[in-house]
């Protein structure tokens, strides 16, 4: 099954400061950056459920996964769900900083 890959409004904002921030700090390599990081999360379309249920997963009552992009110590998490045959990227984060609430789940999964 393919699946069509879709940022929610936070993940778009999380995404567009997280290059922003590369722009500042390695203007040379933060498009390239920003092109690898979209492509990876493409790969989302063919079997997501490869990645782990996220850390913050039993807070809420639907399935948050989690999916690890860059290396050390640039990691972000890409934590999404599945709906149907839809990826709801629903926030992207560093990995060092600290788990979602309930709270800020629910409030990146609204439209």
């Amino acid at each position: 099954m393919k699946y069509r890959v879709r940022l929610q409004r936070l993940a778009t904002n999380d995404l567009d400061d997280a290059y922003t921030w590369a722009a500042r700090h390695a203007p040379q390599t933060a498009a390239r950056w920003l092109e690898r990081f979209r492509t990876a999360l493409e790969t989302l379309d063919a079997n997501p459920q490869r990645c782990p249920l996220a850390k913050e997963d039993a807070k809420v009552d639907i399935e948050l996964r989690e999916f690890h992009f860059g290396k050390r110590p640039n990691v972000f998490r890409v934590l999404f769900t599945i709906d149907g045959d839809v990826v709801r990227i629903l926030r992207i984060r560093r990995a060092q900083r600290r788990w979602l609430t309930r709270r800020q789940i629910e409030e990146a999964s609204e439209p």
